[in-house]
């Protein structure tokens, strides 16, 4: 497996424009803090020539070199600020572009108006268009690595590729602002089959997938977090596909994976509600998910359009890309030779969540063989591999998920209940 990671903010977006913007603005600080180092040089060198025999016990010379050393780093400061800022400017357009083009389809007023900040981007340094649309033709050509070079018996494997070509061009892979699942009744009866006390929270994203239920027994597992006033959160694990079967008793089956991915709620978006009313979840709670495959559809339209606050999502190898809000963390991981991961198209060029949002990326097996006939490359056990490279990449927003985690764990009682689910009807 290939340990090459990138962690992106989202989309061709490697971080938050606001972001770049507060690193160059601290820049100019340290600009400015180096200007005055090398000013005082500079008057001690003058103080130590002007006083008479002071320059015999000084290195002169050194004493000048550091002057201009701390005037190359003032420079190298400035330069790095107006590099920085033009990242930031690039990135916004980018992010801009993606979401006009998408609300001009039913928003033309909106949409203008989003243009009219990319005009003015591009007014302040006519850069900014020619250097997006590289970033996005770099991030398209690296979207889909590896997928069309799956094994399959045959020589077949082209037909891997077919995920990504409908993904891009159904558009049905990016869920945009206002986008709802289409009500169908689904029949289905869920019944807890385990509880248990966890000592603990996970403490990272590897442990958290390490929780999705694991028995073929249950599809959901809730955590119920009880907190010191007696308020409660909850954690929702769901599980990708278990059934290739089409409207059996399974409702993770091929019958959910069409009904979502074309709109329309399916039996296991129905079952996790279910489960999680009988934890005890609330409109307004917090219930936060963690999800994979199909169920990764599930935690996009739970966040966007659910009676629950969802603060966090993390997913792996989900068919969609949803746009959440300015206030949620989204976390995706993403294999590019992952044909049901392939399907949201690469998503967006854009960004989406809080800026403390990110998506990891890699190609998840680079060497063909067997195992791609199975799609070893979307199976959890790839992914969990996957998040424990991020977890050792030492990036600021994969730790700052510890402060998440850490609030979990200071739960008085966490109870944890797994659920079975079928269709009824």
């Amino acid at each position: 497996m290939s340990s090459g990671i990138d962690i992106g903010y989202g989309g061709a977006i490697a971080v938050d424009p606001d972001v770049l913007r507060d690193v160059a603005a601290r820049m100019v600080g340290l600009s400015g803090d180096f200007g005055d180092v090398c000013s005082a040089i500079r008057t001690a060198h003058q103080l130590v020539v002007d006083t008479a025999g002071l320059s015999e016990h000084v290195d002169t010379a050194a004493l000048w070199a550091s002057g201009d050393a701390a005037e190359r780093l003032r420079q190298e400061c400035e330069s790095a600020v107006v590099g920085t800022r033009l990242m930031a400017d690039v990135y916004e357009y980018t992010e801009l572009k993606a979401e006009a083009d998408a609300l001009a389809l039913t928003d033309q007023a909106a949409a203008d108006a989003l243009y009219l900040r990319m005009e003015a981007l591009a007014a302040d340094d006519p850069r900014v268009v020619d250097m997006s649309t590289m970033l996005v033709q770099g991030w398209e050509d690296a979207r889909f690595e590896g997928l069309d070079g799956q094994f399959v018996p045959g020589g077949l494997g082209v037909l891997f590729g077919l995920g990504g070509i409908v993904g891009t061009h159904a558009g049905l892979g990016k869920l945009w602002p206002g986008m709802r699942l289409t009500h169908v009744f689904h029949k289905v009866e869920v019944c807890p089959v385990k509880t248990a006390s966890p000592t603990g929270a996970p403490t990272s994203i590897s442990d958290a997938f390490r929780r999705m239920p694991q028995s073929e027994d249950a599809q959901v597992a809730v955590e119920k977090y009880t907190m010191a006033d007696g308020s409660a959160k909850y954690v929702a694990y769901l599980v990708g596909t278990q059934s290739a079967g089409f409207g059996g008793d399974q409702p993770w089956d091929m019958k959910s994976n069409t009904e979502l991915y074309g709109g329309t709620t399916s039996a296991s978006y129905q079952a996790t509600l279910d489960a999680l009313e009988a934890a005890g979840a609330q409109p307004g709670d917090e219930v936060d998910v963690v999800a994979h495959s199909q169920s990764g559809m599930i935690a996009a339209h739970l966040s966007m359009e659910s009676e629950f606050d969802v603060h966090v999502q993390i997913t792996a190898g989900s068919p969609v890309e949803p746009t959440v809000g300015d206030d949620q963390i989204l976390v995706q991981f993403r294999h590019t030779d992952d044909i049901v991961s392939s399907l949201s198209g690469g998503g967006s060029p854009g960004a989406s969540g809080a800026p403390g949002s990110f998506t990891v990326t890699r190609e998840g097996d680079p060497g063909a063989g067997l195992q791609d006939v199975l799609l070893d490359t979307h199976m959890l056990h790839s992914y969990i591999e996957t998040a424990e490279l991020a977890e050792q990449s030492g990036d600021p927003r994969v730790e700052s998920l510890d402060d998440f985690w850490a609030g979990l764990n200071e739960a008085v009682e966490i109870e944890r209940t797994e659920y079975h689910a079928e269709r009824n009807g």
